[in-house]
């Protein structure tokens, strides 16, 4: 009976996490045109991106994995944390990653307006040059609400909006099983999956991608930046 009872649990989450792979497009609001969820050409190419870091221990473990197996990703990362944990940041700069522009403060309380977004986006730029040197060019709102305040002030700061196709849960603490199991039986060439390296739960991300890369890689999936995917 209690097998039976996990088997239930499990099935009801990975049901839950294919419904969430569409909650982006409930969250913008504004006109999709000028904001990426996924590349619009066929490819088979992949953009794993890693929301909210960077942190001190679940970022290198991340880093580590991605080295294993040769595969670039992007970073969004939040200025607060940058400003707390720089090193990590700098080894994501190091090993040849993108870094992305995730706010200074992630609000989740309240939508960015016009002014909020500049300023927010503009302290976490400046963050970013001072630990790296680089100025980001792409930007990812906090929860993925983006309505055209966000975008607006987004495009007047040289960035281009970035959402997701594939959201994985993966900060609500999900099974490393679950979370592969989602983006392996869903993926397609020009996917930009949602994934975190920061979270306020034990992290099954780093677990995740050891079984989620290798089978991709062996379909013939290629792992490229965002830049990289919607260029």
């Amino acid at each position: 009976m209690l097998d039976i009872l996990k088997r239930s649990a499990f099935f009801a989450l990975c049901v839950a996490l294919l419904l969430s792979i569409v909650r982006v497009e409930i969250f913008a609001t504004a006109d999709m045109d000028v904001v990426f969820s996924k590349s619009r050409e066929p490819t088979r190419k992949i953009a794993l991106t890693f929301d909210d870091g960077p942190h001190p221990r679940y970022t290198e473990r991340i880093l580590n994995v991605l080295e294993k197996y040769d595969v670039r990703a992007t970073f969004f990362v939040i200025g607060v944390n940058v400003q707390n944990y720089p090193e990590p940041l700098k080894k994501i700069y190091a090993a040849g990653h993108e870094v992305g522009n995730h706010t200074f403060h992630h609000d989740n309380n309240n939508d960015l307006d016009a002014d909020n977004a500049r300023h927010e986006m503009s302290k976490c730029e400046q963050i970013i040059f001072e630990t790296v040197g680089v100025k980001p060019t792409l930007f990812r709102p906090p929860r993925g609400k983006c309505n055209q305040d966000v975008i607006n002030a987004a495009q007047e700061l040289g960035y281009s909006v970035v959402l997701w196709s594939i959201d994985t849960l993966d900060w609500k603490g999900t099974s490393s099983k679950c979370i592969a199991s989602t983006v392996n039986n869903n993926v397609q060439g020009g996917d930009i999956v949602l994934m975190h390296d920061y979270t306020s739960m034990n992290n099954t991300t780093c677990d995740a991608l050891e079984i989620i890369i290798p089978k991709l890689l062996s379909e013939g999936y290629q792992f490229v930046t965002v830049s990289e995917l919607i260029k």
